[in-house]
């Protein structure tokens, strides 16, 4: 984490984190859940909605350990800067990019999705086992 990203969280004016179930149900709450929790801050959802879907979906498809939960944290910097931050865990499994993808395939993209909505995204790792993978969207983003 740099110090910039320190200060955005320490500055946060709005903060909601919840536990939810590694489960397709889970991701799919997250989703619905940042989208009223936007709403209420004023903030348009539109690619936080969708930033915050392929996170949780990846959370439960390859970070999810039975028994364990995964959380999502949204956090809003006084700035106006939006923090979306998943947590599973398998901190084994560290994602990154992949190579570009076939047209036909069916799987593969949900990083770059993030990388194209997020201004910046990332992965802490910890505390052991867990990682969290992050992204950050500036004021301005999410008109959808």
């Amino acid at each position: 984490m740099n110090p910039k990203s320190v200060l955005q969280i320490i500055a946060a004016k709005e903060h909601f984190t919840v536990q939810l179930s590694a489960t397709r149900r889970g991701a799919r709450l997250a989703r619905l859940l940042t989208e009223r929790q936007l709403d209420e801050w004023g903030v348009p959802s539109g690619e936080a909605a969708q930033v915050v879907a392929e996170l949780a979906a990846n959370a439960v498809l390859h970070g999810r350990v039975p028994g364990r939960d995964f959380r999502l944290e949204l956090k809003l910097g006084a700035d106006g800067t939006l923090r979306i931050e998943v947590t599973d865990a398998r901190g084994d499994r560290v994602p990154r990019l992949p190579d570009p993808v076939d047209e036909d395939a069916e799987c593969g993209r949900g990083l770059g999705i993030v990388a194209a909505y997020a201004d910046r995204w990332g992965v802490d790792q910890g505390p052991a086992p867990a990682k969290t993978v992050w992204a950050e969207l500036a004021p301005g983003r999410g008109r959808a």
